[in-house]
């Protein structure tokens, strides 16, 4: 008894069959199902992260594209380079590596 009285104050369309149904498939939707709401925004965010590397690389191909340029373009600027970065020497030359002393 008090269940039906409490039914009869719902309103119509919101005992309807098919709001029900529709309430229904979007919980389903929404939280159940392969691609509910946390994999979507999972998917997004790691779409966004991907993006923003994207523009790293990009930029990053960028610079070597003109570092190569400028390295191709002058056999000074080779040698220098080939110096700093893979410490290559000529033969009977000594190379002292300067390391920084680590704090603790």
């Amino acid at each position: 008894m008090y269940l039906t009285t409490m039914l009869e104050r719902v309103p119509g369309f919101l005992r309807s069959f098919y709001f029900l149904a529709g309430v229904a498939f979007l919980a389903w939707m929404f939280l159940f199902d392969a691609n509910d709401l946390i994999k979507q925004y999972d998917v997004y965010s790691k779409w966004r992260e991907l993006n923003t590397e994207k523009e790293y690389y990009l930029s990053e191909i960028d610079k070597v594209k003109k570092d190569r340029a400028e390295l191709l373009s002058s056999p000074e600027l080779l040698e220098k380079f080939a110096r700093e970065k893979y410490i290559m020497k000529r033969p009977g030359e000594d190379v002292f590596l300067l390391v920084p002393q680590e704090e603790e």
